[in-house]
């Protein structure tokens, strides 16, 4: 029988592979936390955890020679090929796990991880993600990370807590996707129990960011 691990990607992957078509439809557009991260950063190599359908990754290609978009779902890495070829971008696609990255060590100089952390089902888990960013990051490198918050205003928590956030297809059919929902401060306690060192940790839009270099520089 697969261990919790195996079974909460394999949900996770299902999901997307699922909602895929619509989803990537719906996220046409870069957050503008991504483009002020990355307007002043460059580097080699690029990395996009979580990629989805590419819109982030797009926008790493303009700042680095080689990107890598990284997802769990093959159905979303697959829209994320197509917006690379109907946009004329280089984008090297992998489907892995967040919480494993297939990546050697400091291979990236140039990261974003955004809105994923937060379907990892465990503290473990999350902090594990954590620690594997901080394993590929190179020296001299940062990186982006968010996850939902409990500033959000569709939240009424000050604690964060796992949840069902339902995906609602056209025609009606609702699908049901994992969440942990994130306080400010528990963001951060997990931030500094990781491999990572954070430069940056704030709050923006009802999501927890923050900017991160590895540990050793």
């Amino acid at each position: 029988m697969p261990d919790r691990d195996a079974r909460d990607t394999r949900d996770v992957r299902e999901t997307y592979d699922r909602i895929a078509d619509h989803f990537a439809k719906t996220r046409e557009y870069p957050w503008p936390e991504v483009e002020s991260f990355l307007a002043d950063r460059d580097a080699d190599v690029a990395l996009d955890v979580g990629c989805a359908n590419g819109r982030h990754a797009e926008l790493l290609a303009k700042r680095a020679g080689r990107v890598v978009g990284l997802d769990v779902s093959r159905e979303l890495l697959a829209e994320a090929r197509a917006r690379a070829t109907d946009r004329a971008f280089d984008l090297e696609l992998v489907q892995g796990d967040a919480a494993a990255l297939p990546l050697a060590d400091a291979a990236v100089g140039l990261a974003v991880y955004v809105a994923t952390l937060h379907h990892l089902p465990t503290r473990e888990a999350r902090v594990a993600s954590l620690d594997e960013l901080a394993r590929v990051l190179g020296p001299g490198g940062a990186a982006l990370v968010s996850a939902w918050s409990t500033a959000h205003d569709r939240f009424d928590r000050e604690e964060g807590f796992d949840t069902r956030v339902d995906w609602t297809l056209p025609g009606g059919e609702t699908v049901p996707r994992f969440y942990h929902i994130y306080s400010p401060d528990e963001f951060r306690a997990d931030v500094d129990a990781s491999a990572l060192v954070p430069a940056e940790v704030f709050v923006s839009s009802g999501n927890c960011y923050a900017v991160v270099r590895a540990e050793k520089q």
